[in-house]
Parts: structure tokens; sequence; C-alpha cells
């Protein structure tokens, strides 16, 4: 059954005087970028046309050629699913804390590189900071809560990382991954990516990135998430694009997804229907 978009008020942790509650809650001024994401969800069926249409205007990602590379990421978040709630209500500013791998996630050893990540929203505008580590330290840091060696570049960031986990008792909740396909956009659209990605899969526990463990479908294999991103604005070409092939914005969560597929959460009215399963 879907749930209405507001909970129940019962979360003490977003009602209480809690002041370091209510400062995490603030937008920070260090990010490495801003950007505007819009999202949509295409029949697979669809993304061969749209891929010629994109080709002919953008650049494949250097790091996607040949069908393009794994991501996986392990999301953090509180006892009672804090930053979950926090964008399934649609606050004006939210966050999320991840651990992020690009790539085959077999192969992922402790010197493997991730980031770490503090992805926020601040109204309309996505910002995400992140810094790479050797998955040991990313480890260290958002599992064991101590402070790791680190470039002084990096101090405040990982600081910020540090007593977010601290303050409020984050752990690992959710997993997922899929295979994606990046564009970057020349010329006058320079800062402009589109990605598509595929195969939206997930896990609720085991999260090493290498772990032996169960990965399911948490997005029907037919459906892939397309996402066109800007720094100031998407082109009318691109929108015109999408209203051409009929494609609809849609508001959809990965990690929100993983949380609700697995029963972590009553399914929302964002939430797609699972209508096919499969193990991975």
């Amino acid at each position: 059954m879907r749930l209405p978009f507001r909970r129940e008020p019962a979360a003490p942790e977003h009602v209480s005087d809690d002041r370091s509650g209510h400062s995490l809650r603030a937008p920070s001024k260090l990010h490495s970028f801003n950007r505007y994401e819009i999202k949509y969800l295409v029949p697979s069926d669809q993304i061969p046309e749209l891929r010629a249409e994109i080709v002919g205007r953008m650049d494949s990602d250097s790091y996607g050629a040949g069908g393009g590379y794994g991501v996986w990421s392990t999301y953090y978040d509180t006892r009672d699913l804090r930053f979950y709630w926090e964008k399934i209500e649609g606050l004006k500013f939210r966050r999320k804390l991840r651990v992020r791998h690009y790539g085959d996630r077999t192969n992922v050893g402790d010197d493997t590189e991730v980031h770490v990540e503090i992805k926020q929203r601040v109204n309309r505008v996505t910002q995400k900071r992140r810094v790479a580590l050797p998955y040991h330290l990313a480890r260290e840091l958002c599992d064991g809560r101590r402070m790791v060696d680190h470039d002084p570049s990096q101090e405040a960031f990982l600081e910020e990382v540090l007593e977010l986990i601290s303050l409020l008792d984050l752990r690992p909740v959710a997993m997922t991954g899929y295979q994606r396909e990046a564009f970057v956009g020349r010329e006058s659209d320079v800062g402009l990516r589109v990605t598509f990605d595929h195969r939206i899969r997930g896990r609720d526990r085991d999260f090493d990135f290498a772990a032996d463990a169960e990965n399911r479908l948490i997005v029907p294999a037919r459906l892939s998430v397309v996402e066109f991103k800007a720094n100031e604005r998407v082109p009318y070409w691109l929108t015109d694009l999408a209203a051409r092939l009929n494609m609809s914005v849609v508001r959809v969560s990965k990690y929100c997804q993983s949380v609700e597929a697995f029963g972590k959460a009553p399914r929302s009215l964002f939430h797609i229907p699972d209508y096919e399963t499969a193990e991975v």
C-alpha cells in the first residue's frame, strides 16, 4: 500500500531541541559544484533512439566507452531513516552520505580508490562534495568513526563527514548498483551531462563492495533511469528531445527505491512498482 506524502509525526530527532541535529541541517558553504538535475524513467527499448540523438551532440564520458561502467554505492542513514524521510517529504534542504565505487565491484580491495560523498539538495540545486580514499580508509572513517590519514586540503570535509556520522549515529542501510552510460556536453554545452542507468540493483546487507552477496533488481529491467544534469540550465534542444520522445519527469531516488524494495519503509507514492524481480 502506498503512503501519503507525509509520514506520521513520531521522530524526536526532527522535532526535538537538539542543537547539533539542527546545525547539521544547515547548508554547508563548501561544495565541489552546483547543478540542476532532471530525471526520467524510460523504457529500455527506447534507449537506442535516445542514444542516437545524444551522440550527435555530446561526447561519451572518458570512462564510459564500451558499454559504460558499474556504479556501486553504500548509503548511510540513521536508525529511523532520517535522510530517507527528508527525501520523501521533499525538504528544501536535505542531504545523504554514501561511499561510491566506479567499476567492477568484484575487484575491490583495501587499496581500491572509492569516494566518500555528501550529496545535498538546496531548493532546486544539487550540490555534491567528495574525496577519494583507499577503501580501507573510507571504511575506517565511516564505519570505524575515526579520522584517517588525509591530505590537508581534505581535512574540513572529512571532519564534517565524521561529525555527521558521530552525531547522527549513521550506519550502512542500503546498497545500489547499476550500469551507467554517460555523455558530456561540448562547445556551447560545456557543463552538461546526461546519464543512462540500466539494471538498477540493490541489497540491504553485506555492505562490503566485494562481498559475494545476492543483489536484486530494485527497478524492473525493462526500465532505465535517465538524468539530465547542467550547471545552469538544461539546453532547449535536450528538453525538446525529451518532449518529442514523450519522456516524463519523475521524482525517483535509487536509495529510497532500495529502502522500500527491501521493506525497510512502506512504499511511497514515488516507488517504481517491481513487476519484475530477479537475482543478479
